[in-house]
């Protein structure tokens, strides 16, 4: 992924297997949100494919979604007046198969989607651990709710695979540790996870496989335990040894 003159992204590849966490870190700059940007069809790749299931998937947000990849974001972007549970609905859109007459008219057809989307987004609040009612305003949950509510949305939209970028990002120990239960519980759902992450601690702990992204390339890959322990890594993050 190149912008202008800059190159972002450099001969980056990376396999996500079924049932599995896979970690992305790096130091700041390397180049891992917009990788997540790229696979998610917020950008298009300068050169490269990206393939879910052995299909190529256009560089459109909204295919991507349809395709069955969800994800949410470093900076969280909520619809902060609308309700919690209207915040999931609309990660559900996709997955409706209602069309604008049937919105119309709104028929017997139309009333069983609405009544099944709604079961569906206060399951999934329920799951993360929210008040399946979801009537507060997103904007009105506190922080770590609305890291939860984020995921509760991308869930809603049966993506096989889930990308979390930075889901941790401002939480004490305690509310981290439910985080990572919650990855835990959604790869046994049978949806692969991808994290980026800055605390190191988590990735290492949570992930199967921990890919680490360096000015642009894939310095290395392997099991947490042996990239933890790779010099190259320790560099990276730590300077020269």
């Amino acid at each position: 992924m190149a912008f202008g003159g800059l190159l972002a992204l450099d001969d980056v590849s990376l396999t996500v297997p079924e049932r599995r966490v896979v970690g992305l870190i790096g130091p700041n700059g390397a180049g891992k949100t917009t990788l997540f940007n790229c696979l998610t069809g917020l950008y298009a790749p300068t050169s490269g494919l990206v393939l879910l299931n052995g299909r190529p998937l256009p560089p459109d947000p909204a295919e991507a979604a349809r395709g069955g990849i969800a994800r949410t974001f470093q900076n969280i972007r909520l619809f902060p007046e609308l309700s919690a549970l209207d915040n999931v609905l609309v990660g559900r859109h996709t997955r409706i198969r209602q069309g604008l007459l049937a919105a119309l008219l709104r028929g017997p057809g139309f009333r069983r989607s609405e009544a099944e989307a709604v079961e569906r987004a206060r399951a999934e609040l329920a799951f993360v651990g929210l008040d399946p009612a979801g009537r507060a305003p997103a904007g009105s949950l506190a922080y770590g709710d609305q890291r939860r509510l984020e995921i509760a949305r991308a869930l809603a939209g049966d993506p096989s695979v889930l990308m979390l970028d930075e889901p941790t990002a401002g939480m004490n120990a305690t509310e981290t540790a439910a985080v990572r239960e919650l990855i835990a519980a959604i790869r046994e759902r049978g949806i692969a996870v991808v994290v980026i992450e800055h605390d190191t601690k988590f990735i290492f702990s949570l992930c199967d496989h921990v890919h680490v992204l360096v000015r642009g390339r894939l310095l290395v890959d392997g099991p947490p335990e042996a990239v933890r322990a790779d010099a190259r890594v320790i560099e990276a993050y730590l300077g020269a040894a």
